[in-house]
């Protein structure tokens, strides 16, 4: 049953609009969320005394967990409601995050992390499905979409920034209580402004999918970040592959259930398997790039973390720009040429990287960053519309959770199979070029990567420490250009892809 919905094809007012308001500030504190406790992980250090492994479990513990339960919680809304799951989701995120803010132990602060992340995807699908119930013109719907995702581009862009000035005038418990206030207001708020909707018909919840789902998520991402800070190994491989395994149950259970937790049936429509598997791609690559910009721009060009991220504040303009830039194409021009056209303009910013090298700058960077970010924004404000547009109304919470994984999904696949490559030619150009007088114990520690080279030829100086450094940097830059290429090539053969499936359903007289 549904309360105050727009009827299909009406257009939404003033009330709609506010309410999306309403919907954008914990969208915005999620991606804030994702980067500002980088920072103060010194401070948590000095004050916790972590182990190296309690460490990266604080750190990567919530995007974990936020991924692994999005498919399960976008299902839950559509059973329980969108509007009561948004505010149990932030209910518990709020009280989670006052909790995280005077955690005591490391084992505590691990554990608030995590219920932060189930939390957390309680909110994605929710406030995605609910802008599905409450723009139903199409036009209206995706200016709602471009809001909704110019919340995560600055949200994860602003996140370093404000947790910098939390940190220099407060504990690192700070960062957390930005969340209290916000989770306050949505809990008054949600009432007054949103409408309730769920599927009358979609019957319980099974519980073995929900927990296949998660287990098999979690597994898989598990690996995979593994294997990117560790590299292959039996432990990466045996998540992995325990992942593949309860998903290929899962997907044998969903067939067999009257009410399952996903409708496979909705990947038999061409144009959301197209959408889906253009924003796994954008994701992948995006994702995969970005970890090594960071890293060029720091350990190559030489800058601060902070004066890293504000040289890719351009880029994140141009993203906003491209959320912007999305509605009013497709105004003129149709889905099926707009959205791969936005992946064809990334690629040719992933072009430009691959024209850089080590005496670059940043001059080029920022350019084809703000190119890359850009194109890219406008392909998946079309996507996340499209997915959203396909799916039925009361399946809205899941197909939000389907698209959501796949961008989690991407943007782990980028950092370790896009790592990988660069990793593996690192460490081939720096055997291969080592200067003859570099120390055996500091050549190992230089192949391993580019920061302990830079560690080493600091430590040895002279002319030996410059050579180092030089080939190193080189190294570094060659390896990001090749990944630029691979990247690039794969964005256009998933544009020409997506181009030919949603032009044939246009010619069809497909419409969302």
């Amino acid at each position: 049953m549904s309360e105050g919905v727009l009827a299909a094809g009406s257009r939404a007012g003033k009330r709609e609009w506010i309410g999306l308001a309403v919907l954008a500030f914990p969208c915005f504190l999620l991606a804030v969320d994702f980067t500002v406790l980088h920072l103060a992980v010194p401070k948590i250090t000095a004050d916790l005394a972590p182990t190296s492994a309690q460490l990266l479990w604080i750190v990567d513990i919530y995007g974990f967990f936020i991924a692994s339960s999005l498919i399960t919680m976008g299902t839950l809304g559509d059973r329980i409601g969108r509007r009561r799951l948004l505010m149990f989701g932030g209910a518990a995120f709020g009280a989670a995050s006052a909790v995280a803010a005077f955690a005591g132990t490391a084992s505590t602060l691990i554990v608030t992390r995590a219920l932060l992340g189930v939390a957390g995807a309680t909110l994605m699908p929710s406030t995605m499905a609910l802008i599905r119930n409450m723009f139903h013109d199409p036009d209206q719907r995706r200016i709602a979409i471009a809001v909704w995702i110019n919340c995560f581009v600055v949200g994860g862009a602003i996140g370093p920034l404000l947790g910098g000035v939390m940190l220099e005038h407060f504990w690192w418990g700070s960062v957390f209580l930005l969340n209290v206030p916000v989770m306050i207001a949505l809990l008054v708020l949600a009432p007054l402004l949103l409408p309730e909707f769920k599927d009358p018909g979609a019957g319980t919840l099974d519980l073995l999918s929900a927990a296949l789902s998660l287990v098999a998520i979690l597994s898989v991402i598990y690996g995979i970040k593994r294997m990117a800070q560790d590299g292959i190994g039996a432990i990466s491989i045996a998540s992995i592959a325990l992942g593949i395994g309860l998903g290929t149950i899962f997907v044998f259970r969903q067939r067999r259930l009257t009410h399952p937790l996903i409708d496979l049936e909705l990947f038999k429509v061409p144009a959301f398997s197209a959408a889906v598997g253009t924003q796994l791609v954008a994701t992948i690559t995006f994702g995969g790039l970005y970890l090594l910009v960071s890293q060029y721009l720091q350990l190559v060009v030489g800058l601060s973390p902070l004066h890293a991220g504000i040289a890719l504040l351009p880029a994140t303009v141009a993203g906003t720009f491209g959320t912007i830039a999305a509605p009013l194409l497709v105004k003129r021009l149709a889905v099926g040429l707009v959205m791969p056209a936005g992946m064809i303009l990334s690629s040719a910013g992933m072009a430009l990287i691959a024209l850089m090298n080590a005496a670059s700058g940043i001059g080029l960077l920022v350019a084809a960053y703000v190119v890359m970010s850009f194109g890219v924004n406008v392909a998946m404000t079309l996507t996340t519309d499209t997915i959203m547009g396909v799916a039925p109304p009361e399946r809205a919470g899941a197909a939000s959770g389907i698209s959501e994984t796949a961008a989690e999904l991407g943007a782990a696949l980028g950092i370790a199979l896009l790592g990988s490559v660069s990793t593996a030619y690192y460490r081939s150009a720096m055997g291969a070029g080592m200067p003859s007088m570099i120390p055996t114990g500091v050549a190992v520690d230089a192949r391993a990567t580019i920061g302990g080279a830079i560690v080493s030829a600091t430590r040895i100086g002279g002319e030996g420490g410059a050579e180092l450094a030089r080939i190193a940097r080189e190294a570094f830059t060659e390896s990001l250009s090749i990944v630029a290429v691979i990247s690039a090539v794969l964005v256009v053969i998933t544009s020409v892809m997506t181009l030919r499936i949603l032009r044939s359903r246009e010619d069809q007289g497909f419409s969302q």
